[in-house]
């Protein structure tokens, strides 16, 4: 059986610990040999954007665009599709190997027999 990680970042730069928690872990899965699936969802959902990720600083951890590039390597990467409508993006603005999938998708991933789900 597969290890696989499916991952909700809730936080983006209001709460920049959180952010930083949930793409840490999800790169970390990812080096590790686990099938991942990080969802950005409310202020995370900016980091899909190009560029976005560059604006996040928090001392003594990883840079944001190096781990998304890591997790895009070799996991997936979801924005909400609410949460992409909120703010006006559609899949023609997000970085390219992210998808916009809604609450039906991620309910699918996080029911998937052996799947891990973490919600930061």
């Amino acid at each position: 059986m597969s290890r696989s990680l499916v991952i909700k970042a809730t936080a983006g730069l209001d709460a920049p610990e959180r952010c930083s928690q949930a793409f840490t872990v999800a790169a970390i899965a990812v080096a590790a040999g686990a099938e991942v699936s990080l969802w950005l969802t409310g202020e995370s959902a900016w980091f899909a954007l190009p560029g976005r990720a560059a604006e996040f600083s928090l001392p003594e951890a990883a840079p944001l665009p190096d781990l998304l590039a890591g997790i895009l390597a070799a996991g997936r990467v979801t924005v909400c599709s609410q949460c992409a409508a909120r703010r006006s993006f559609g899949p023609d603005d997000v970085i390219a190997g992210i998808r916009i999938a809604g609450a039906a998708v991620f309910v699918d991933e996080a029911l998937t027999d052996g799947a891990q789900a973490l919600v930061y």
